[in-house]
């Protein structure tokens, strides 16, 4: 999906790396929204339960998170972006269980 104006000009401060993982953040946020399940995310954390491996311009997480409605989700995406790291040519996720509160303060996850 496309990005507006303001958040491209945010996203081209960063480094590479950052921006390869902020760009795919917000894709999953994105099709988290329009896909089934009636979630609502409104963060992405891709490293909560383990490191993402970037690869160029390829980042895959099976340790990522989502906060919808107030309680966070398991997440794994593989995510693949431009050279300049702005637009996602190719995008595949999949949704986990919730994780319990009680586990929220180990991945330093919040309300």
């Amino acid at each position: 999906m496309a990005i507006d104006a303001r958040i491209r000009g945010q996203l081209e401060k960063l480094t590479p790396e950052e921006r390869l993982e902020q760009r795919c953040d917000i894709e999953a946020m994105d099709r988290i929204s329009d896909g089934k399940g009636g979630f609502r995310p409104d963060k992405v954390i891709a490293y909560a339960f383990g490191d993402p491996k970037l690869d160029g311009t390829t980042l895959k997480t099976k340790g990522a998170v989502f906060r919808s409605k107030g309680e966070w989700f398991r997440l794994s995406y593989k995510c693949e972006a431009s050279d300049d790291r702005l637009e996602v040519n190719a995008f595949k996720y999949k949704v986990g269980d919730m994780v319990p509160r009680e586990d929220w303060a180990a991945h330093y996850l919040y309300d």
